[in-house]
């Protein structure tokens, strides 16, 4: 058991392209005019803060989520093979039974009834076979689900399918110009109001997280891409669905000192900060269909959470972009 919670508490803490494949991985991009706005929130966690001015030039970022449709043909043509379905090696768990040692992932398991809140392993289950192509173990496919995001990915396994692809991952800056869709300083991708609540809106848990999912936007797990309306740019599930992996490596006080044109996040080594104990963390952004007000209300755009590179959950995709 204590293996298995530590591999849980590790996830969660945690080539050439031909042109018609080339096309078909870009045709599906919206370009995002470069501007000045207010990024992060006053109103928000402390990591939000402060918010400040920032300025990002002209890109082009994937209308959505990158699905299982696009990452099996990446896999299809690679072979690339992703870290939930690679055995974890025993040279990082001494002692432990190599019988333990199994391929898998994060799996959402909702528990009963009220649980402590500060302990994400009452809703969180490692799920040997669990992976990319096996969302919830492996006697789960994605078929039926083509259209989906794909989720079990590491920041890695995202990088990958970027570089194939051509293109590169979005900056946490980048993200949240993109996400907020022209309306600077708002709480939501749509403006103030929590229009959420009485509209589907986004794919986001409705109720008391993590027992009660009333399931007011008809999706207790992922949807598929596109369901809910775009923003303002014309992107879709910016809010909600699953959470986006982004280049930045996170620091909790990075918005105190951040560059004001660009900026890229900290370096490896600085992400080692003492108020965030253990390995550097990347940053993820966006929500996800776990997402609620009365825990982490991650779908709106100054929301940010550090997550370890090797992380790979049920809940965490990836949407890649390109210069214009």
């Amino acid at each position: 058991m204590a293996v298995m919670q530590r591999l849980l508490l590790i996830i969660i803490l945690g080539l050439a392209l031909s042109a018609s494949t080339l096309a078909e991985e870009t045709r599906d991009m919206v370009q995002i005019p470069g501007g000045t706005f207010w990024m992060g929130s006053d109103e928000g966690l402390i990591t939000e803060r402060p918010a400040h001015r920032v300025s990002v030039d002209t890109f082009r970022v994937d209308k959505y989520p990158v699905t299982n449709a696009q990452y099996a043909r990446f896999v299809e043509a690679t072979g690339f093979v992703t870290y939930s379905e690679k055995d974890p090696d025993p040279a990082d768990y001494p002692g432990a039974d190599p019988e333990l040692l199994v391929a898998g992932s994060a799996v959402f398991a909702p528990p009963d009834g009220p649980v402590d809140m500060n302990n994400i392993l009452n809703w969180w289950e490692y799920m040997p076979g669990a992976n990319w192509n096996h969302p919830e173990g492996p006697d789960s496919s994605i078929e039926g689900r083509e259209d989906h995001p794909v989720v079990h990915v590491t920041h890695q396994d995202a990088e990958a399918y970027c570089k194939w692809a051509g293109k590169q991952m979005l900056t946490e800056a980048q993200f949240e110009f993109a996400a907020r869709g022209g309306f600077d300083r708002k709480k939501y991708s749509w403006g103030d109001q929590p229009r959420h609540f009485t509209e589907p809106l986004a794919n986001t848990w409705q109720g008391e997280f993590p027992y009660e999912n009333k399931n007011l936007d008809k999706f207790a797990a992922t949807s598929p891409v596109g369901s809910f309306p775009p923003n303002g740019y014309g992107l879709y599930d910016v809010s909600g669905n699953v959470w986006e992996w982004v280049s930045d490596w996170y620091h909790p006080a990075y918005f105190a000192n951040s560059p004001a044109n660009n900026p890229v996040g900290v370096s490896e080594r600085e992400s080692l900060d003492p108020r965030e104990p253990g390995i550097a963390k990347r940053l993820i952004k966006g929500g996800s269909y776990l997402c609620s007000d009365n825990y982490c209300a991650g779908y709106r755009p100054s929301a940010r959470m550090p997550a370890e590179p090797y992380s790979s959950t049920g809940h965490i995709g990836f949407r890649c972009a390109s210069r214009p």
